[in-house]
């Protein structure tokens, strides 16, 4: 007899635990969370127990740092130079600043239409613009007070695993493990990692992954 519910998922996590595990790996609450999934904070919570459950772990902190790659992602099945000896990492030209703004609509038109900078696209409470090759992140800030702090560098990096894996043996002490950002509709997927520089602001390494 065929067994009843919901067959079981090839992958570790299911794809609803795997965005909310993104966003947490991303240092967002759950509040933050549910606001921008859509769904209820108890949801997120119920995610986030089910992650912990099924990989091991006793708390939420420690899925900021938890290494995981998602079973299709094209940084698994392709987009990494698996089985090539890790050269020591190059961080490569800033491929993006982000900018906390109060009001991201407000922001779009000023940028796009007083600045004329190409307008890429924009993601809820996120805008991305083109500034010949170096891309522009406009943030809406939940505290207005943080519209003044420092722009977050990103650095392209070729292979983010062996970034942080020779970032870290030099000392650096990121604040998370590689994590999707964002995947394309053409499949490119957007990973990141921050940590922070002596005076505690925050950088950032950053590769786009092309599928295989």
């Amino acid at each position: 007899m065929s067994r009843r519910g919901r067959p079981r998922h090839p992958d570790v996590l299911t794809p609803a635990e795997w965005r909310v595990v993104e966003a947490v790996r991303h240092g967002m609450s759950n509040r933050q969370i549910a606001g921008r999934r859509g769904i209820s904070v108890d949801a997120v919570k119920f995610h986030v127990a089910n992650a912990l459950l099924k990989l091991g772990l006793e708390r939420r902190a420690e899925l900021r740092t938890w290494r995981g790659v998602p079973a299709d992602s094209a940084l698994r099945t392709g987009g990494t130079r698996q089985g090539v000896e890790a050269m020591s990492v190059q961080l490569g030209s800033i491929g993006q600043i982000s900018r906390p703004v109060s009001d991201i609509t407000t922001a779009v038109e000023w940028y796009r239409d007083v600045l004329g900078l190409p307008h890429l696209y924009t993601f809820g409470d996120l805008a991305f613009f083109d500034c010949d090759g170096t891309r522009l992140f406009l943030n809406a800030a939940e505290d207005p007070d943080r519209v003044g702090e420092p722009s977050i560098l990103y650095f392209r990096v070729d292979d983010i695993q062996t970034a942080y894996d020779d970032l870290t043996a030099r000392g650096v002490r990121f604040e998370n493990a590689p994590h999707l950002i964002h995947k394309h509709e053409s499949g490119v997927e957007e990973w990141m990692a921050f940590f922070p520089d002596p005076d505690g602001h925050l950088l950032a390494v950053m590769s786009q992954v092309p599928p295989s």
